[in-house]
């Protein structure tokens, strides 16, 4: 992901709790860790373009991706997105509420697209409509 500061990004994500691979981060690269098995490398916009035969996109007139992680709580959900939105970010989307999940949304520093949710476990273990449905005929009963 092209960034115009790495350490100033690195500060923003850091402070959304995220943390870093300093084997796999210097000055121009940060490794940060997302999950388990995954990780964003956040790239020094020189450095970015190294890795693509493609032009780089301008994000204040383009989508470049929207990226979406999940917390475990609808507060979490408003506190993560709170915190972006004092440390610089802009909000994309307010809050969307169905009940069993909710988000929100925002353009982090460069503009890129977070979505931060977070969704009932027993209705991301049944799956939602499932979920939904048990929820209207425990109601019916």
């Amino acid at each position: 992901m092209p960034v115009a500061d790495v350490a100033r990004s690195k500060a923003f994500f850091t402070g959304l709790g995220f943390s870093f691979d300093a084997n796999f981060s210097d000055e121009t690269a940060a490794c940060m860790l997302v999950g388990e098995q995954a990780s964003v490398m956040l790239l020094e916009r020189s450095t970015f373009m190294t890795f693509s035969k493609l032009p780089m996109a301008d994000p204040t007139t383009h989508a470049l991706a929207l990226y979406c992680f999940s917390v475990a709580s609808r507060e979490e959900v408003v506190s993560v997105v709170d915190t972006a939105l004092a440390a610089g970010a802009v909000e994309a989307d307010a809050l969307e509420d169905h009940g069993f999940m909710c988000s929100r949304s925002f353009f982090d520093l460069d503009g890129h697209g977070w979505q931060v949710m977070w969704m009932d476990p027993a209705a991301a273990a049944q799956g939602p409509e499932e979920f939904l449905a048990s929820q209207e005929a425990g109601a019916q009963a």
